[in-house]
């Protein structure tokens, strides 16, 4: 059987494999410590689940409109003007199943072949392959360690040209969890103006921020960088709610019209009783999401200060999300236990297979220098795997 041209264009998930090859292992009866999941390892709250429960106890299980329900828009909405001062009415919102598949939704709708859409590096592992599969091309921006992982208003300048469609914005950013400032996003959307880009802001980890550092997105300048941002967002990583699939967009009433009519072609609705309790997590107490970054900042400090205690390995410290992305490549070259390590996927493979550690190459972020570690997992898990990782470095050759 001949598949569709498409799928030569794609690359599976690195995150999703690495955590399926540990589960597997697991299941042999080896002792893997995985740092590879990109979810919180927090229980969705209780005030979250009752909704949900109670929405199933009113039968509340049928169709819904496809866009999503009035009340969880409102909620959206609301929480939009009361923490960003964007006002957005029900029409310039629309909730998929997951931030992932709002992506992909407003990719279709917005991007064809001859589009150019602009992503900085390091990023998320999908981007890349959510703009292949809408017929345009992806146009990577290397940024610099040495500069914080953002992208400069030269580097935007340079490759901003005739056929870019769109820049994709992630802060906090998977997998280096920098964060931009209001000012360096004003540098970019000073040379944006000039130009006919719209932007998709990815704010999936917003409320995931550390040390005090503030959030802002683009839609947040002006009214004329509003105008031309989607935002992007979803209550999977804040809210614990990963499974639950609820992400959303808020934009352009032009864009968002398209992207729900997209949308009622591929999936409907998002579950019923999902919206439901989304609405409580937006709503709702929020004194879980704060207990749950405080957890993982101090998760963040111990990973940070004992990698960098690591002979050869060097790593910032993330302002925000739950991923650490240390720089590695002061190892290659290095024999292990007679492995060859010459890149990120080497020492990954090592890494498993000698220390029982499961960490993610960072080929697949854009940048083989690095690989990342998620520390959404328990303190004992990040200190036994962290041991392990170092003895095992230590035993080149």
């Amino acid at each position: 059987m001949k598949l569709a041209s498409r799928m030569g264009k794609i690359k599976p998930s690195p995150t999703l494999a690495i955590t399926a090859r540990a589960q597997a292992l697991r299941a042999e009866g080896r002792d893997i410590i995985g740092f590879g999941a990109g979810e919180p390892d927090f229980d969705t709250p209780d005030h979250i689940k009752r909704a949900a429960i109670q929405a199933l106890e009113e039968g509340f299980t049928k169709y819904t409109p496809v866009g999503g329900i009035d009340e969880l828009k409102d909620a959206v909405a609301a929480k939009l003007n009361e923490e960003h001062h964007l006002q957005y009415n029900r029409s310039q919102i629309f909730v998929s199943c997951g931030a992932k598949h709002t992506l992909f939704n407003l990719a279709q709708v917005l991007f064809e072949e001859g589009d150019e859409v602009l992503i900085p590096a390091p990023y998320w592992v999908s981007y890349p392959d959510i703009v292949v599969l809408s017929g345009a091309t992806p146009v990577i921006i290397q940024t610099k360690e040495s500069e914080g992982f953002k992208l400069r208003g030269k580097e935007l300048k340079k490759t901003l040209t005739g056929k870019t469609k769109a820049l994709i914005i992630n802060s906090p950013s998977n997998p280096t969890g920098v964060i931009y400032t209001r000012e360096e996003l004003k540098e970019l959307a000073d040379i944006i103006a000039d130009s006919g880009a719209l932007v998709i802001s990815d704010d999936i980890y917003e409320k995931i921020r550390y040390d005090g550092i503030s959030f802002t997105n683009m839609a947040m300048l002006n009214n004329e960088m509003k105008n031309r941002t989607i935002v992007v967002n979803g209550v999977s990583k804040s809210y614990a709610m990963t499974g639950w699939r609820i992400g959303y967009a808020a934009g352009p009433e032009e864009i968002i019209s398209a992207a729900t009519g997209y949308q009622s072609q591929n999936t409907s609705n998002p579950t019923s009783i999902a919206q439901k309790a989304a609405v409580q997590a937006l709503r709702g107490n929020q004194e879980s999401v704060s207990i749950m970054v405080g957890e993982f900042m101090k998760r963040r400090d111990v990973m940070v200060d004992f990698l960098n205690d690591i002979q050869g390995v060097t790593c910032i410290k993330p302002q925000g999300a739950f991923y650490v992305f240390p720089n590695v490549s002061r190892l290659y070259g290095n024999t292990f236990r007679g492995t060859n390590i010459r890149s990120s996927s080497d020492l990954s493979e090592y890494l498993l297979d000698a220390a029982n550690v499961a960490v993610v190459p960072g080929m697949p972020f854009g940048s083989d220098d690095h690989i990342r570690l998620s520390y959404a997992t328990s303190m004992m898990n990040i200190e036994k795997g962290l041991e392990r990782i170092k003895k095992a470095i230590q035993e080149a050759s």
